[in-house]
């Protein structure tokens, strides 16, 4: 074979120039991927090519650093051997410090290793595994506006036998855009999961208000009722209910459900089914409360129910109550209001229990309000609780207010401010209108 002549100095220099320009054009040919696509799986794969490419390898690879474990897994790992990135992905896991990718992602150094088998920090897990040979590599520290992402590595030059210092620079300078790429992907990933929750809990509010009587107001014979409730979230675990369980009676149901969110409003619908199969053809509320609570006893644990049942008779003002560890009502009369906290039983769903039933008799006039813990628990933009103490003092100063229900949902909004609310608000008035 003829043996090339040696090349003079401006022959190097010219063939130096013209690799860095090759270089600089694989790097906007990376940009140009990198903008081209926000999949994060399809994006770390096309970059991850092109990082072999530019820097003569025989493998490259990337671990993401999980917050969660505080560990380093492999997210890609490309060799001539496609198998081995399936077996790194699905059993490969390094520790920080573990390793040189440990070493890298713990002092967020890069580094260059000429003879990795010579290193103290090299692990050969993964080789072992897979029966590649960590011979030279360079790996780099992935770090975006959120701190450590992963570690890029770069394995086994081909045609020499180690990576040089131009290489460390041209991998960082690949390194640095595909952390940016990284995060842009995740956060672009992060944003549609957002939106497919938020698109899931709008269907579910959806969903939980078809379960609340079709209009807030119930007006028969000389009774009348209305509901309001405001959840914390899309989603909350209030509820309220009126129906007529026999001839001549309304009943008035108010009740919070352990937990926000989701599972509380499909909590709350199947609690509406229970209670709407329980109350018919019962006028006695503890003897419902007793029925709920029994059917209930299967819940998924730390689920229940705090209620309280009304049934009204529509001639007589006569009201029947029970009570499963909700907060008192106030019955606002023509000179006073009073707080009633009655005997009852604990929350619906927690024990085997029969519920009393209490008795009074609204006068003309007279209104019973119902609330949730939600009105009296709210919180301002200092975290100071408004307090039950408050809802009664509001409620007899404005006692004469015949829009007194929407007076209070006006004053704990007054109070919470722009703080987020914590609770749902449920307001429920049952009122003796002659």
């Amino acid at each position: 074979m003829e043996e090339k002549p040696p090349l003079n100095a401006a022959e190097e220099h010219l063939q130096s120039l013209e690799k860095k320009v090759e270089d600089l054009r694989l790097l906007m040919d990376v940009s140009s991927l990198i903008s081209s696509t926000l999949d994060f799986n399809e994006l770390i794969g096309l970059v991850m090519e092109k990082a072999k490419e530019v820097m003569h390898a025989d493998a490259c690879s990337i671990l993401v650093y999980n917050k969660k474990t505080g560990r380093l897994e492999f997210e890609v790992a490309l060799s001539s051997d496609e198998s081995s990135g399936e077996l790194l992905k699905k059993h490969v896991t390094l520790g920080l410090g573990e390793g040189i990718a440990g070493w890298v992602a713990q002092t967020l150094e890069p580094i260059v290793v000429g003879q990795a088998a010579k290193d103290d920090r090299h692990s050969n897990h993964a080789d072992t595994m897979t029966g590649f040979t960590t011979k030279s590599m360079i790996a780099v520290p992935l770090v975006g506006r959120s701190g450590l992402i992963g570690v890029a590595e770069i394995l086994n030059p081909i045609g020499r036998d180690t990576f040089s210092v131009y290489d460390l620079e041209i991998f960082q300078a690949l390194c640095r855009q595909i952390a940016v790429a990284m995060e842009n992907a995740v956060f672009h990933l992060e944003s549609l999961e957002k939106e497919r929750l938020k698109q899931e809990l709008e269907l579910a509010a959806t969903i939980q208000r078809s379960f609340l009587p079709p209009l807030p107001v119930y007006e028969k014979g000389i009774m009348r009722v209305s509901g309001f409730t405001l959840p914390a979230k899309h989603v909350g675990g209030d509820l309220y209910d009126f129906a007529e369980p026999v001839p001549g009676k309304i009943g008035v149901l108010i009740g919070d459900i352990s937990g926000k969110g989701v599972s509380a409003a499909l909590f709350m619908a199947k609690v509406i089914s229970d209670f709407r199969y329980q109350m018919h053809g019962v006028d006695d509320p503890g003897v419902v409360m007793s029925s709920l609570n029994r059917q209930m006893s299967d819940t998924p644990r730390g689920m229940f129910l705090t209620a309280m049942y009304a049934v009204a008779d529509m001639q007589t003002g006569s009201v029947k109550v029970s009570v499963a560890g909700h907060p008192p009502f106030l019955w606002i009369t023509a000179t006073e209001v009073k707080v009633m906290d009655l005997e009852g039983g604990p929350p619906v769903g927690i024990m085997e229990i029969d519920y009393p039933t209490s008795q009074l008799t609204l006068a003309p006039g007279d209104r019973l309000i119902m609330v949730t813990d939600g009105v009296f628990d709210a919180k301002n933009s200092e975290g100071k609780r408004l307090g039950f103490e408050e809802i009664v003092a509001f409620a007899i100063r404005n006692r004469q207010d015949d829009r007194l229900t929407e007076r209070i949902v006006d004053f704990v909004g007054s109070f919470t401010g722009d703080a987020d609310r914590a609770d749902d608000l449920t307001i429920v008035e049952l009122r003796r209108m002659t």
